[in-house]
Order: structure tokens, then sequence, then C-alpha cells
């Protein structure tokens, strides 16, 4: 083994490490493997720098801004909740019509746009038919990932036949993936269908309440104990003070939910809002800590009362759920430091988070992918949050709200076929003629330049743009080869389906952990090279391994759709693996079955 070969094995290792870890965030860890690499001579700058030059990224830039161009004219919403309706008040009705349009939305989109898009809809025919959410978020992720392995918008099919490429090999085309994806959608909804959805699991909070319209927020969250009342006495230091000088958060650890003055109930006070003798303060914190502080006269703790969400609500000011987005700038962020109240107008009352309830430190909290926050605000402030791409809105009595954009839908429909058309027959390279439609969606005003920005999931982009290059190393210090031929000499024997078999398995497990991109970049490669040795055909290999990049069912780190249910459905990682592990064994014996059909694994002798 070379020095440059060593140094590659090296490099690989350690992040993947990181990338297990999580230690860093996978796109800085692709970055640190970019530097890496050109530092140490591995790849020249031109090398290095290759990944943003790829037409991956373009691909994938441009699927994000056509698929946000598809939810700004309301059509996303619009499939979502046609199907939503034909679903039914049946429990099983309900989440079969929601893995198949989740897995149809996918084809076509983001798996994390398909999901961000029905999540809402999810819920609310959940609670109109009594389903408990706990049976239908696992189901809405994983029909997502399924749907994705059908066609080649997927960023790891994407990432795979960038790769062919790059070796010499035919990349795929938009329907190539469809011959053992299709199979893989039928056999893992009909899994879910029969046998999965018996291992989801019922909590007692979540159990079915038929035709229950609305289930009350103050209830569902237990917020009730965590309210109390207060009044402000005659000698109070709070007495003309205003709410944003009085630091309660900071000295008590409460949050302000409203005021209750002469006779009148003031919800979600301004900053600006000036403390009176005698208001009476709704509060939400640990009544019993303060029982035993001293309080220092700021005001006097009254007997306790029972709670409903109808007590925190009037005509104006509402209750809702909100939940951070999988490209949010909330992330890692805590309430404190990005002025949310300030910001959105909204009081943030308690946050769910992997399947419990959070009520206090909440102004310090980071916050999460997938935390769902307890907001009281007015009604017009939640509306708002329809265009912002930090939250999404799920639950709430105001839910009609009104379309980003007006009479765009058949436009952006017609954009949106012709260039899949076009990707799938046309002349020119798939690349160009994505980045043409999402420009047309551009020039036709069905979004702005900046939304397509914001459209645009950058995290990914440069996770794919820094492990690229990697495959490039592999290549030219022989790490491919060398790991290749350790896999050829345990498996080679048993022919190219067991080869096949040993990738899918590796691929799979590596999943579980890292993102699907850094997986392919790390194991296409070495696929390639396997398949050479053997005199196997590398698409066949490539594929397999890019199907298994997909199959991130085991546990809720693999994909970032399975973190973003995961609180909402209140899962554990035992529930992935109870749920997750037989359904990737049979989807891993229906790709050793079909795609050996479809792409034959042996190349035939030239005559």
């Amino acid at each position: 083994m070379s020095n440059e070969a060593v140094i590659t094995f090296v490099i690989l290792g350690v992040s993947i490490v990181l990338f297990v870890s999580e230690r860093l965030p996978a796109d800085l860890v692709a970055l640190l493997v970019v530097a890496m690499l050109g530092a140490f001579g591995i790849l020249t700058p031109l090398e290095s720098f290759s990944g943003f030059s790829r037409s991956a990224i373009i691909i994938i830039a441009a699927i994000l801004v056509l698929a946000d161009g598809l939810e700004r004219a309301g059509l996303s919403d619009q499939v979502g909740n046609l199907l939503l309706r034909l679903a039914g008040k049946g429990e099983a009705h309900l989440m079969l019509t929601v893995m198949l349009a989740a897995a149809f939305l996918s084809l076509f989109m983001n798996n994390i746009a398909a999901a961000s898009v029905l999540l809402p809809a999810a819920l609310g025919a959940g609670r109109k038919t009594g389903v408990p959410r706990s049976r239908l978020m696992m189901p809405l992720a994983f029909a997502t990932l399924l749907g994705g392995m059908a066609t080649l918008f997927t960023t790891t099919n994407i990432v795979t036949s960038t790769l062919l490429r790059e070796e010499g090999v035919r990349g795929f085309g938009v329907l190539d993936f469809a011959g053992v994806g299709v199979p893989l959608v039928i056999a893992g909804i009909g899994y879910m269908a029969v046998w999965g959805q018996k291992s989801l699991p019922r909590p007692a909070d979540q159990s079915p309440t038929p035709h229950a319209p609305h289930k009350d927020l103050v209830e569902m969250y237990d917020l009730s104990d965590y309210l109390f009342r207060a009044r402000i006495p005659a000698n109070s230091p709070l007495v003309h003070q205003r709410l944003g000088e009085s630091k309660l958060r900071e000295k008590f650890g409460v949050t302000l939910v409203g005021i209750q003055r002469n006779h009148k109930q003031i919800l979600v006070p301004g900053l600006d809002t000036v403390f009176e003798e005698g208001d009476v303060l709704l509060l939400a914190g640990e009544m019993e800590v303060l029982l035993f502080r001293d309080l220092g006269g700021h005001f006097d703790i009254l007997p306790l009362s029972k709670w409903q969400e109808e007590d925190l609500e009037s005509e104006s000011i509402v209750m809702a759920e909100v939940m951070v987005s999988p490209r949010s700038r909330l992330i890692d962020q805590t309430l404190g430091r990005v002025h949310f109240h300030k910001r959105y107008g909204l009081t943030v009352l308690a946050i769910w988070r992997a399947g419990r309830q959070i009520y206090v430190g909440l102004h310090d909290l980071p916050l999460q992918l997938g935390d769902i926050l307890l907001v009281q605000g007015s009604r017009e402030q939640l509306t708002l949050l329809r265009d912002d791409p930090d939250l999404i809105r799920l639950t709430g009595r105001e839910t009609e709200l009104p379309r980003r954009v007006k009479g765009k839908g058949w436009l952006a429909l017609a954009i949106f076929v012709a260039t899949l058309v076009f990707a799938t027959i046309g002349p020119l390279p798939v690349a160009e003629i994505m980045l043409c439609g999402a420009l047309i969606m551009i020039l036709c005003h069905v979004l702005t330049m900046e939304q397509a920005y914001q459209a645009i999931e950058w995290r990914l982009v440069f996770l794919v743009a820094g492990m690229l290059p990697m495959g490039i190393a592999m290549t030219k210090t022989g790490t491919a080869s060398l790991l290749a031929n350790w896999m050829v000499k345990g498996l080679g024997p048993a022919g190219p389906l067991m080869m096949l078999a040993g990738l899918m398995i590796l691929t799979i497990l590596l999943s579980q952990a890292m993102k699907g991109a850094a997986v392919a970049a790390v194991m296409v490669p070495i696929a390639i090279q396997a398949a050479r040795q053997i005199g196997a055909d590398p698409r066949a290999l490539a594929m397999g391994v890019a199907l298994a990049t997909s199959m991130a069912f085991i546990t809720p780190l693999g994909h970032p759709v399975n973190i973003l249910v995961m609180s909402e459905g209140g899962y554990n990682f035992r529930d992935y693996m109870r749920v997750g592990l037989p359904l990737t064994i049979l989807l891993l014996l229906v790709v050793l079955l079909v795609l050996p059909l479809v792409w034959p694994l042996t190349v035939p002798p030239h005559p």
C-alpha cells in the first residue's frame, strides 16, 4: 500500500467515525475531507474542488427548486389532501393512503420535502378519524424513502450515476431505477399494511378517540400542571415596569402567557406591555420550585386552577403546534439567541422532543430537527408561518391558510411535467434539462430567485460536493481497489449475486448512521472496482448499492426524514428497530431477486 493510499484510508476512516458520531455537522466533515485530500497532495486543486462542478450538484439543486415551485403553487398540498380525503375513516385505509401519497410525491421531490408537505395533512386526517399519530408518522417517513428508490431524483441515486460516469461507465437515466424500485415500493407498502402496522406503537396517551375533531392541546401536553396564576401586589418591583425589562424568565424561570386586568385578558402581551398593580399573571413554569424561593415581593402565587385550551385563546389569539423544519436556520439555536418571541410574535409554551414534553429552560435550549413547539400567538402571525422555511405548521384551529402563489398551479405543473419528459427522452444531459426547468419556474414567477435560494438545501449540496472527490481519491490511490480486493477474496468465489449481497449489507449498515450521499461516495467506487475484478456489470452492483443507501429504516439516524417524524410520532430507537429491521431484510431479498432479472449481473462476452 502506497503512502497516498494509507493517507486516503486514514482520512476515509476518520470521516466515517465523524459521520457516525455526529460530533461535527456532516457538511463540515465533507469539506474537511476536501481540505485534507488537497493539503496532503492526494488530489490536485482542480480535483479537490471538482465536486462543485459535477452535474449531480445541478440536478440536486434544480430538483429542490422545481419541487418548491410545485409546493408554492399549491399542487403538492392538493395532491396530498386529495389522497387523504379518499382514505376513509379506518386506520388501515388512512395509513395505506398516506404511504401511497408519500411514495408518489417522493418520486419527483426530495424525500424531506415530500414528508414536509404531507405531514400536516396526515396529522389533520388522523385527528378527524381518531387515528393516533404514532400509527401514521413512521409509515409516512418510510414511504418517502421507498418512493425515492424508484427514480433518479434521489440524492444517492444521482451521486451513484455521477460516480459511474467518472469511471467511464454510462450513468443512469431518469427511469432506470423504476424496474427494481417499483417492486420495492410495492413490497414495502405491502409489508407495512399487512405486518409492519402491527409493530407500530400505540401509546396510551395516543389511543384512538373515534371522530374526535380536535384534541385539547393543553391536555395533550399536560400543560395544566405547569400553568399557575400570580397577582402583582401594590409594592411589587414589577409595577409600572415593562415586560421586556422585567427579566421574569431570567429571575424566576417562568414564561408569561397572559395578563388578567380589570376583568379583561391580555394574551401574548408584547414586550412593551406595562405591568400594573393588581394584574393577575398567567405563568408557565415550575410552581413548586417558586413556593420555596424568595420572590422579593414581585408577585403572590394564587390557588391552582384547571386550564383548557380555550382559556388560552381568544378571537385573535390561538394555540398551535409548529415543527422545526429540516433546513431550518433555527437548528442548534436557542429561542433566546434568535429572539423568537420578537421575531415571530409567538410565545413558546412547551417543546415536544423524542416523545417527551419539555417545559423548563426553553429560552436556553438548543433546538433540534423535528422539535415540536407548542406556541401561542395571533392568527395573523401563525398564518405568516406558511411562507417561513424554518417552521412547519402542524396543528391549530386556523386551518384554512392562503396559497402562496395564486393562478400558477397549472403553469407550475406543466413546467414540471415537461422537464421530466425532456429529461427522460431529450437529447440533452439530465442536468441541463433540470436546470432549464428550474429557471423557467423562476422566469414565470412561480417563485423568486430568493425563494429558489431558500429552497436549495445547501448543507446537502456541500455534503455531496465535499464527498464526491473522495471517490476520485479512492480510485487514484488504489484504495477502492484494495477494499474491493478484500471483498472479492471473501465473496468473489461465491459469484456476483453474493458479491451484490455483501456490498448491500455493508452499505445498509453504514446507512443507519451516516448520510446516504456520503455512504454512496464511499461504497460506489468499491462496487465498481469489485465488479471489474469478478467480471460483473458495474452498473448492476452500483444500483444495488444506491438502493441500499435508501434502506435507512433500522435507526432514526440514517435519514433526516426519520428524525423529522420521531418526536411527532413519539418513537424511540426500539420502535425503528422493531418495524424497520424486518422491512430491510424483506427489501434486501427483493433486490437480490429482482435486480438480476432487470439488470443482469454478468457482462456478456464480446463476440
